[in-house]
This record gives C-alpha cells, sequence and structure tokens, in this order.
C-alpha cells in the first residue's frame, strides 16, 4: 500500500457557529481549483504540523492563531491532512486575503449542501472533496 508523500496541515477556523473557508483559485495545476477548501498548507522539511499550520495561516490570511487543537488526521492517494481547530476572535474585515480567490463564512447549511456562493466569483462554487468531508466530519461532532 502506498502512502501519501505529501503532507499539509489545514485549520477549521470557527467563529458564531460558522467556519471560515477559502475559494482556492481556479488554477487547473493546484489541487481543488475554484472550490472551497480550509486554510493551510504545505509541510516543510522535518516541520511539524503545529509549526506548518501557524506558519501557513500567517501567510494566507494574516491571522495569529489564539490557540488550537488537533482533529484529525485524514489522507487520500496524495495528501496526508493534518486537522487542527482553532477559534476564529477576528471579523472578516481584519482579515487580509494573501492567497485564494475569495474567502467567506460558511454555515452548516452551506457545508450540508456541498456549495457556497461567492461574491468574488459571481457564482455557486463546491467544496473540495476531502475538505467537504473533513467538515461533515467536524460539524456531526459539533452540533
Amino acid at each position: 500500500m502506498n502512502h501519501p508523500t505529501e503532507q499539509v496541515a489545514i485549520a477549521i477556523l470557527s467563529r458564531n457557529n460558522q467556519y471560515l473557508m477559502q475559494l482556492r483559485d481556479n488554477f487547473p495545476h493546484i489541487a481543488h481549483p475554484g472550490c472551497w477548501g480550509l486554510f493551510g498548507g504545505h509541510l516543510e522539511a522535518d516541520e511539524p504540523p503545529e509549526i506548518a499550520l501557524e506558519r501557513e495561516i500567517l501567510e494566507e490570511i494574516g491571522y495569529q492563531l489564539p490557540s488550537f487543537t488537533k482533529f484529525g488526521v485524514y489522507s487520500n492517494m496524495k495528501v496526508l491532512h493534518h486537522v487542527f481547530h482553532a477559534p476564529l476572535l477576528v471579523g472578516l474585515d481584519k482579515l487580509m486575503l494573501n492567497e485564494g480567490w475569495d474567502m467567506g463564512l460558511l454555515t452548516a447549511a452551506d457545508i450540508l449542501q456541498g456549495a457556497c456562493y461567492s461574491a468574488v466569483a459571481g457564482e455557486i462554487r463546491p467544496l473540495g472533496d476531502i475538505h467537504h468531508e473533513i467538515m461533515l466530519d467536524f460539524i456531526s461532532k459539533h452540533t
């Protein structure tokens, strides 16, 4: 059995029963192009997932994580996903989107239907498969 060689650290950022998600750029060469996903990114060589998470969230939205806990580990054929949960203690106006097409606070209903409208894209866009699976698991355990 082949194990994924890539590893990412991603965050479920929650605020008032909503979840901050990134609408990924619509570039065909990236994973889940044009889909909603969780913020985070690849681990650098010998970098622990917790350090990668803090670095990636700061790089992508300028948010210093106040605290976070490990939610789980998910794997598909290519990537091992280290998933963490953290509170989002600021409004969207305090965040700077440095990576991605759009960002938004998705509700449990958005996640359950697997898609959400983006004003930037001007249309309803789907959640990426693995991100949808993770969020469905999270919601089922936290509601």
